[in-house]
């Protein structure tokens, strides 16, 4: 299906203020399951635009602004044909149908910082907590990783939490609630402890309304979940937040170790602390779109 995804955010300030090069990351990545049909990144002032990709190969544009402003407007506007599955079967090497299976030689070098556990567990708590999830000597792998995606779901209530960072697993724990890149990283960091290769990412949900609603657009915020590596599948989405396995209705944009690797948008300016006003970030996904012929970039038009 396609889908139409409207991102835009806005920063504020007292006064005008001199932006510093912003790192944005707003383009999808491509695959079997996902076909990027328009792509269009804009920004208020006109800011020169740069393109790359970091390590994890994701795109990345950087913009340069000339001008003081008052208002940063940050845009994408997306068509992407979404066609992952709704019920995805994964062909999974034999090895590693049960749980505990091993990674080869190639795969554990390859996968590297994935299988290492990003915070400090010095009392074992959250290695404790996952492995009460496992049942049994042998248990089947996917039913595991989703009993896993279940337990967070059910031990932390979803909240919208706007401040800045990502909670450690622990706190998240504690307090049985965190925001949706909360709840990834703790099932990231739990994965890893069981000895699955797990890694972070950010994007896109069309969640839509129930039938009948006057609006079937989706309004919210960028959406952020995790994959785990099996040997032969490669990666697979989880998301712990609305307990769902497999990439439909998600959109990828980038994928890290980290979640704080993967900020849709991320850049500073020169100022006053209380220069700062706020920010605001909306997201309309919606179902349907025109494509362009083709990928195109347009930019500040």
């Amino acid at each position: 299906m396609l889908l139409t995804i409207k991102h835009t955010t806005v920063y504020r300030y007292g006064r005008p203020v001199t932006l510093l090069p912003h790192r944005l990351m707003l383009i999808p990545r491509s695959s079997h399951t996902l076909d990027l049909r328009s792509t269009r990144v804009s920004t208020s002032p006109l800011a020169q635009i740069e393109w790359s990709q970091d390590v994890f190969g994701n795109v990345i544009a950087t913009a340069t602004f000339s001008e003081a402003a008052s208002e940063l407007i940050v845009s994408g506007d997306i068509v992407v044909d979404q066609g992952a599955s709704a019920w995805p079967v994964f062909k999974i090497a034999p090895h590693a149908h049960s749980y505990p299976f091993g990674y080869s030689t190639a795969e554990r070098s390859a996968l590297g910082e994935m299988l290492a556990p990003e915070y400090e567990d010095v009392a074992g708590e959250i290695e404790k907590w996952a492995r009460s999830i496992v049942a049994g000597d042998r248990t089947d792998t996917l039913s595991l990783l989703q009993d896993l995606s279940n337990a967070v779901r059910s031990s932390c209530v979803y909240v919208k939490r706007d401040d800045e960072g990502t909670q450690p697993p622990l706190e998240t724990l504690g307090a049985a609630s965190g925001s949706c890149r909360d709840l990834a990283t703790l099932f990231i960091e739990a994965a890893r402890h069981l000895g699955i290769g797990a890694r972070a990412v950010s994007g896109y949900l069309y969640d839509p309304a129930p039938a009948g609603t006057a609006d079937t657009r989706q309004h919210g915020t960028t959406h952020a979940w995790a994959e785990v590596y099996l040997p032969c599948a490669g990666w697979i989405a989880f998301d712990p937040t609305n307990g769902r396995m497999g990439e439909a209705h998600l959109v990828p944009v980038a994928t890290a170790r980290s979640i704080a690797q993967i900020k849709p948008v991320d850049g500073s300016f020169v100022g006053a602390p209380e220069d700062f006003v706020d920010l605001a970030v909306d997201v309309i996904v919606s179902q349907g779109g025109v494509a362009d012929d083709g990928l195109g970039a347009g930019l500040n038009t």
